[in-house]
């Protein structure tokens, strides 16, 4: 079967497509494409290699933004858990020895100076309700450690630390987790709890100025607010050294603070109230 041969007008001839693609001396012409030189090839290379340079010194910023981010989110949540079952006084809450493995308190005696160093660590039969170690007053007597508003007669200054691993975060590094590598690289913090009683003027207290000593709307003020606050120190590493996390929360407790003992031990709880200020009609 023969087909038609399709021709082509060229410089008035019919010619068939073939020798249209054929020059002058008989050879056949390349047909012109377009694409990339070796040189245009290298140059977006090198483009491409510190647009991927920039990206990868990018990343571990990313990733150290994310895990910032990460911990103060859960330090504000543990926060309000801590904040709130101090601030009203909270008792029986065993829960918090999962999480709560060691309390010390760091008093000092006024005047001397003489420092000593309490330590209480899970398990142990008085290391049950964390809540009246971390309420212990910032100021207390040398007797019978009571609640006092400063140290101008004396005292115990105390500076209650806790070691926490966090409340919030996985699952796995929960209880009854008992693994120690797990719970060695669990997200951990520490809390310093102070319970100071209000600000007030120290002049109130001289002897000169108030021989009778200081108004008693001053004296009952003291004894019925106080200021805690939380400082929250991470993240603690296996080392024993913090991490350059810090965030303290504060708020004013109106009420006095109650003094428990149990097992020999001393516990403090807060009995929030309202305050009034009574002045006997004369």
């Amino acid at each position: 079967m023969n087909l038609p041969v399709r021709h082509l007008q060229f410089s008035g001839r019919a010619v068939s497509p073939l020798t249209a693609a054929v020059g002058a001396q008989g050879t056949a012409r390349p047909t012109r494409h377009a694409g990339f030189t070796l040189v245009e090839i290298a140059i977006c290379l090198a483009i491409i290699s510190v647009a991927l340079v920039a990206i990868i010194g990018v990343l571990p910023l990313g990733m150290r933004t994310q895990r910032d981010n990460r911990e103060e989110t859960i330090i504000n949540q543990d926060a309000t858990v801590f904040l709130e079952a101090v601030r009203n006084g909270a008792r029986g809450l065993d829960d918090l020895t999962n999480y709560v493995y060691a309390i010390t308190n760091f008093r000092g005696i006024y005047p001397g100076g003489t420092l000593n160093t309490y330590g209480y660590t899970f398990p142990n039969n008085i290391f049950t309700n964390i809540v009246g170690f971390l309420s212990t007053p910032e100021y207390t007597d040398v007797t019978n450690g009571t609640p006092i508003p400063n140290l101008l007669s004396g005292g115990y200054s105390n500076h209650i630390v806790a070691y926490v691993r966090s409340l919030s975060g996985p699952a796995v590094e929960k209880p009854p987790q008992d693994n120690d590598i797990i719970l060695g690289d669990a997200f951990g913090y520490r809390i310093l709890c102070v319970n100071a009683p209000v600000a007030t003027d120290t002049n109130l207290y001289s002897q000169a100025l108030y021989p009778n000593g200081p108004p008693a709307y001053v004296t009952r003020l003291a004894a019925s607010l106080h200021e805690l606050r939380l400082t929250f120190l991470w993240p603690q590493q296996p080392n024993g050294s913090l991490g350059a996390g810090r965030q303290t929360f504060r708020t004013l407790v109106a009420g006095q603070i109650l003094q428990l003992t149990n097992n020999n031990q001393t516990l403090y709880f807060y009995q929030p109230q309202s305050f009034t200020n009574a002045v006997t009609p004369l």
